[in-house]
């Protein structure tokens, strides 16, 4: 019963998840140029109840708020499939260019058709949201059950000694409640011989390494940082909470690799005025949307038993043609020049990555 209330709290939460993304999404995603359908419960308003301006049409001119307002549960309801659906039509004409013209899809926002299409960072954050709750429900998750003397070499052979002593021992006394002539005591015997040379052995190796793992296994940091040997003491003695504390920090702080990816890709078009640092957010923000959703795709493939070979060719090959495209078509490159660009980015997401690691580990040991 435990195991099943664990998991629909699970799923309840990935259910929540996914709801929040939507409602993010859509807290951050510009209304210029929306408009929605007639509300249910009130009609026309003569003057915008937000702004107290006249209206002169079914929108305030002065705020943008319709003349209708809802006052219903089913407007409630209304509004929640919205943020989770993600506005409107919007998310069904951004969608097919993310996927095959991100670049026209980047080059057209940055250009100023904002209304047509979901924002950047409404799209990453809907991404984001919606692949860690695909992940919360299908159980993919950081491990749970390390152990950090395990991971120990002395302390491995210690449990193993341990193990065998406990099986011998049982050996032991079973062979002291059969009779003389059971045909069962020669078995039993051999067992308790073979046990009792392996705890042997293992004896051995133990007093070989003892020494040099005892000192590891003492080890305490000494930087002259408290904080930073606080943290190190903290990933040594349990190091599955770190692990998951580093996979929230993942989810929580992934807005870092737009801020980190920005200076690599300003190298690439350093020369070229016309492109400003805002271009460059605009291509990241998308990248990353639609990597994320690369990688949703994958897991649920793999949820239904695609080949690993299919899921592995398109976790290779995918994301360098994807980016490939995005730089042509936003950039307006020759092939050969989105070609040499992608192979210097593939390098720089390496770095952007390290650092992105670097900067959670340290926030976990400072947390």
């Amino acid at each position: 019963m435990k195991l099943i209330a664990s998991g629909l709290m699970g799923e309840f939460d990935a259910a929540g998840e996914l709801v929040m993304g939507g409602m993010l999404g859509r807290a951050v995603e510009p209304h210029a140029g929306e408009r929605h359908g007639h509300g249910h419960g009130h009609g026309q308003a003569t003057i915008c109840l937000n702004c107290a301006t006249a209206l002169i049409g079914p929108h305030c001119h002065k705020c943008g708020q319709s003349g209708h307002v809802h006052r219903s549960l089913g407007a409630i309801g209304h509004e929640l499939l919205h943020g989770v659906a993600h506005f409107e039509g919007k998310m069904w004409r951004t969608l097919p260019l993310l996927a095959w013209r991100p670049g026209d899809l980047t080059r057209r926002y940055i250009a100023g058709e904002r209304a047509r299409f979901v924002s950047p960072m409404a799209m990453f954050l809907f991404s984001i949201f919606t692949m860690f709750a695909i992940f919360q429900i299908l159980g993919i998750s950081t491990p749970t059950d390390l152990d950090s003397a395990m991971a120990k070499p002395a302390a491995a052979i210690q449990q193993s000694i341990k193990k065998q002593e406990e099986s011998r021992d049982k050996n032991v006394a079973r062979l002291a409640k059969l009779a003389a002539d059971d045909a069962d005591r020669a078995e039993l015997q051999r067992d308790i011989a073979k046990a009792n040379r392996e705890i042997a052995s293992l004896k051995t190796a133990a007093a070989q390494i003892g020494h040099g793992t005892d000192k590891e296994q003492e080890f305490t940091a000494h930087t002259g940082w408290h904080t930073l040997d606080h943290g190190i003491e903290k990933w040594q003695k349990n190091p599955a909470l770190m692990l998951y504390k580093l996979q929230s920090s993942i989810y929580k702080f992934s807005w870092l690799l737009i801020p980190l990816s920005l200076p690599f890709v300003w190298l690439l078009f350093f020369w070229k005025r016309q492109y400003k640092l805002y271009d460059h957010a605009v291509f990241v923000t998308y990248s990353i949307a639609a990597m994320s959703l690369l990688f949703i795709g994958i897991t649920l493939l793999h949820a239904v038993h695609v080949s690993s070979g299919v899921l592995g060719s398109l976790a290779m090959f995918v994301p360098p043609v994807h980016m490939c495209r995005q730089l042509k078509q936003a950039y307006q490159l020759r092939w050969w020049s989105a070609i040499l660009r992608t192979g210097v980015m593939l390098w720089f997401i390496t770095i952007i990555a390290t650092l992105f690691l670097l900067i959670l580990a340290l926030l976990g040991i400072m947390g």
